[in-house]
């Protein structure tokens, strides 16, 4: 028993010279733990609605404290809701983390303060060797991207000298790039020349940009969207520039369920957002009650919907899919 209490002590006090957050104690246990869970787009992005829902689910099956946030695509602003979090003592923080520099200095911050850090849904392009979070809980974006456009190639025969549009709300954050590098290396495998071009999150002014797009580029051959507003957008976009071509991408809302189903979206990636935030809170809980350190996950893992499944995902969508 000693020595199990030497241990114990000797793993801790390296733990806190380490800088690591640490499980609370028992007196501690006794009240709710205090998490904090930041979104970085604002609470109109329909894609986030099940993310919140599987943290708030997550929250309330462990008694949890749970204060959600939105950085409104403002780096400086999610970065003040970090620094809130620090002074208010939270126990843990879940927080996506778009941008490879934006969030080192804080995140790293709060890990020294005591503070457990997840990332969910975007994480910094080096995962571990680039930011202090702990583990990650989503999607690996070049897979998928290499998915999308390979099966959007086989489905349309697209073939050498054709050309691929390929709109994304912040082509700068780093799930964009991640998936452009996926989709341009299927792309340009085939010898098929594609551009990425920001829209922002807004659904009316995507539409208007890849319409213009459109447009400007009548040798467009398909449009492979890299987020939910732009694959959503995308079908009014392409009547509205009077063509007719295919249309794939990323994530599931009412109206890319509703293009699939109508034949004019050919799939999109699902990458389970309801995962993302019901793991982020659990595992931040598990490593706060029980010393259980979180893991990284890949939400969704290399996951299609097409016509053969969206009536399995339909009813779920805005809720749990």
């Amino acid at each position: 028993m000693k020595t199990l209490i030497r241990l114990i002590t000797l793993v801790t006090l390296v733990a806190v010279l380490a800088g690591l957050p640490i499980a609370r104690n028992a007196a501690a246990q006794d009240d709710p733990l205090k998490i904090t869970f930041i979104v970085y787009a604002d609470a109109s992005v329909e894609f986030f609605v099940p993310v919140v829902q599987g943290a708030e689910d997550a929250a309330e099956l462990f008694g949890v404290d749970l204060d959600v946030q939105y950085g409104n695509s403002d780096p400086v602003q999610q970065n003040d809701l970090i620094e809130s979090a620090i002074v208010n003592e939270v126990d843990g923080i879940a927080v996506s983390i778009q941008d490879n520099d934006a969030f080192d200095e804080v995140v790293c911050k709060a890990i020294d303060a005591g503070i457990a850090v997840v990332s969910f849904n975007v994480d910094d392009a080096e995962g571990a060797a680039g930011n202090c979070r702990m583990a990650f809980m989503g999607q690996n974006f070049v897979d998928t991207g290499y998915l999308i456009a390979s099966h959007m190639i086989e489905e349309h025969g697209l073939k050498e000298g054709d050309h691929v549009f390929v709109p994304v709300e912040a082509p700068e954050a780093v799930y964009a790039q991640l998936r452009f590098e996926g989709v341009k290396k299927a792309l340009d495998e085939a010898g098929i020349t594609s551009e990425l071009v920001g829209t922002g999150f807004n659904l009316a002014d995507a539409q208007t940009t890849e319409a213009q797009y459109l447009l400007g580029h009548p040798e467009t051959d398909a449009i492979i969207g890299l987020g939910s507003v732009n694959l959503s957008v995308a079908p009014m976009a392409v009547q509205e520039a009077g063509m007719d071509i295919p249309m794939g991408g990323y994530d599931l809302t009412d109206d890319i369920i509703a293009g699939i189903e109508d034949g004019v979206i050919t799939a999109t990636v699902d990458q389970q957002p309801y995962s993302q935030g019901f793991y982020a809170v659990t595992q931040l809980v598990l490593y706060l009650e029980y010393g259980l350190y979180p893991s990284d996950m890949d939400t969704g893992g290399l996951g299609l919907v097409d016509a053969s499944n969206v009536a399995t995902v339909k009813e779920l969508v805005g809720t749990i899919r």
